[in-house]
């Protein structure tokens, strides 16, 4: 039987193969991006009581409006911003389906879609799924600087979609005011719309703002913004974010979201709803990822790996040219083969593989995890 693949160049992924390398060689795993300790225990105990209570039936499609109105009064708290948990907020199996049901309700064969690489991997199979074509708008280490009058030049009238990421994964810079600013100056006047991938809007160090897309009226009108609990509350298994956008995206995002989905964990939407309702657990995330970056920078500073800034998210890049002329897969599979710790190389993150020697650790570990990652690299 003939089989005709629709993303013929996909394969296993990376952090697929760097996690079973990890635990055949009995490395550290800094490679994929999750916390190695537990979400709140008073949050576990919230889910526990919602499960007791009978809430284990489907949610409601856009997910319970009780979440729904906390988040939005999460937004006009931190973001000053109005919005509607009625017709502008859906609950989503993670900010991934929540960026595949983005794409796939706008995109249609021979749209392009403007991508910044490095990027989160899931855009690019997402818009050739369902025919796009991905235009790609490179970035370059060690700044990753947007020139957004050369992306200007990518617009066309075939662009339906631009996607953002702020914080980035997996560069962690930050988008600035100014940026935000650009964007909105650039696409005034077209049809374009924007995908905001906000999913480490909390993971923002050194007291810089995260600019939010929601904040720009002349974003805010096209946008799709996207986020995640996972990231925020320490539990990416539990799979629940959030999409953010006007009424009438919000009607075509909804259309796509009932069909691949339909609704999100019930007990875990319901502790969720409880757990928002004391700001701090979100508010302090800043300082609290920032001493781990900080720790992390202390534990690396003996090794022979030259850190890149790192403004947001839970990754720091190393640079290790100076070291190795080694394409950056083979040296990741080396450190953790020959040194104990697993990294991401930072080329799977382009579409065309650009190697510039740099690979991806993730901080967002336990500090004993930390201390003993530094003191394995120290060897290198």
């Amino acid at each position: 039987m003939r089989v005709d693949s629709k993303l013929p160049r996909v394969g296993t992924t990376i952090f697929t193969v760097m996690s079973a390398l990890a635990a055949e060689h009995d490395a550290i795993n800094l490679s994929q991006g999750f916390p190695n300790f537990e979400p709140s225990e008073r949050l576990q105990q919230l889910v526990f009581e919602a499960m007791r209570n009978g809430l284990n039936q489907y949610a409601p499609m856009p997910g319970l409006l009780a979440l729904r109105q906390q988040i939005a009064e999460k937004i006009a708290l931190l973001y000053g911003v109005s919005v509607d948990p009625v017709q502008e907020v859906t609950i989503t199996a993670g900010g991934t389906q929540a960026i595949f049901s983005a794409i796939v309700a706008f995109v249609r064969p021979g749209d392009e879609v403007i991508l910044l690489e490095p990027c989160y991997d899931s855009y690019r199979p997402s818009v050739e799924a369902v025919g796009g074509i991905p235009v790609i708008y490179t970035l370059i280490a060690p700044d990753f600087k947007i020139n957004w009058q050369e992306v200007m030049h990518l617009i066309g009238p075939k662009t339906r979609m631009i996607c953002i990421n702020t914080p980035v994964n997996p560069t962690g810079a930050v988008l600035s005011d100014a940026d935000m600013r650009a964007l909105e100056t650039l696409l005034n006047g077209t049809d374009v719309l924007v995908m905001s991938d906000e999913v480490y809007e909390h993971l923002i160090y050194d007291g810089v703002e995260h600019a939010s897309a929601l904040r720009y009226p002349g974003l805010r009108v096209r946008t799709l913004a996207v986020y995640s609990f996972g990231k925020t509350y320490h539990c990416t298994g539990w799979k629940v974010g959030y999409c953010v956008a006007p009424p009438a995206l919000t009607a075509e995002f909804r259309k796509i979201h009932q069909f691949n989905v339909f609704s999100v964990n019930h007990p875990v939407q319901a502790a969720f709803a409880e757990f928002m309702k004391e700001p701090t657990e979100y508010t302090n995330l800043p300082q609290f990822y920032q001493r781990k970056r900080d720790f992390f920078a202390d534990c690396m500073a003996q090794t022979r790996l030259k850190p890149l800034p790192s403004y947001g998210t839970y990754f720091q890049l190393y640079d290790y040219g100076h070291l190795s002329n080694e394409p950056d897969i083979d040296f990741c599979k080396r450190l953790t083969t020959a040194f104990g710790v697993a990294a991401i190389p930072v080329s799977v993150f382009y579409s065309d593989g650009r190697d510039q020697k740099i690979i991806r650790l993730c901080f967002a570990k336990t500090e004993d995890l930390l201390t003993a990652a530094g003191e394995r690299l120290r060897k290198l």
